[in-house]
């Protein structure tokens, strides 16, 4: 008998982990926990509760882990433990479907997803393309799908580009919303019952009024210089209200735009209003001058 191994390489394991990080996004906007254990082992007992068989996937994907039968802190046990909803297998320098897929149809994992990476492994099969196929179970046996079931909407097609991204794509975020937000439809929650993204949201939404007071204070200010230009011009010309303009432009507060129009009112000349403005004083009833 001859083994041949294979160190264990970034482009064998960048599938599982990026599909955890893509689960946890799906988690956050659905609204409800979705929990990935990673090479989990799986296992058979014998009549006398020996391990039988044991095999491991490369990723395995709960959609309601808090109602679940999860395992322990030992391996998952067939008919003892839930299956996962979703197993990922990474066929890097492998082939799952000389094995481990019939292991998987005939315990009634409900879906696997075969990952074969874009990333070519020296000893992989010619044959082998690069690409992702989903196997749905139906009446015990394992029928290809185009899109999940677990996930619906994620095609295999989507799947295949999301897993082998350095970096999420605004392509895959897109699909991922989609997919989560139809998942928390379906649960009747989304991502205010997300606790990170509802603090979030709360914030986001603080930020929005904030900067939607100041943008309203800021256009209300533009607004009332325009009046006083107009007023200046009126009772001094042109070229006062041009001049009046730029000391109005250095003005932010509105009570002083307020004193700037009764200035406009009171004084006899141009050059006394600019004056005025320019010193910020206002005249008393007087005809003098206080600050």
């Amino acid at each position: 008998t001859a083994w041949v191994c294979e160190p264990t390489s970034p482009y064998h394991e960048q599938p599982s982990q990026t599909l955890a990080a893509l689960v946890h996004a799906i988690a956050g906007v659905r609204g409800l926990p979705i929990k990935c254990y990673g090479a989990m082992d799986l296992l058979v007992r014998d009549v006398r509760g020996r391990r039988r068989w044991i095999m491991q996937a490369d990723q395995s994907v709960y959609l309601h882990p808090r109602r679940a039968h999860l395992p322990g802190q030992a391996a998952m046990v067939v008919g003892e433990n839930d299956f996962p909803d979703v197993v990922l297998e990474v066929d890097y320098s492998t082939d799952v479907r000389r094995g481990k897929l019939g292991l998987y149809e005939s315990w009634g994992f409900p879906e696997v997803w075969v990952e074969v990476p874009d990333r070519r492994a020296p000893s992989r099969p010619r044959g082998r393309m690069a690409g992702l196929t989903i196997h749905v179970l139906e009446a015990g046996a394992y029928r290809v799908s185009g899109e999940s079931r677990a996930f619906p909407g994620w095609t295999a097609q989507d799947i295949h580009a999301a897993l082998n991204e350095m970096t999420p794509s605004a392509r895959t975020y897109a699909v991922v919303e989609r997919v989560a937000t139809e998942l928390g439809a379906r649960e009747g929650t989304g991502p205010e019952d997300d606790p990170l993204l509802r603090s979030q949201r709360r914030q986001g939404r603080a930020e929005g009024i904030r900067q939607g007071r100041e943008e309203g204070i800021r256009q209300g200010l533009e607004h009332e210089r325009q009046l006083l230009r107009r007023l200046a011009a009126m009772r001094f010309g042109a070229d006062t209200a041009e001049r009046l303009s730029g000391l109005l432009d250095g003005i932010a507060d509105p009570d002083r735009l307020a004193e700037a129009g009764e200035w406009i009112v009171r004084c006899d000349s141009g050059s006394e209003l600019l004056n005025r403005v320019g010193l910020g004083r206002v005249p008393d009833e007087s005809g003098g001058v206080q600050p």
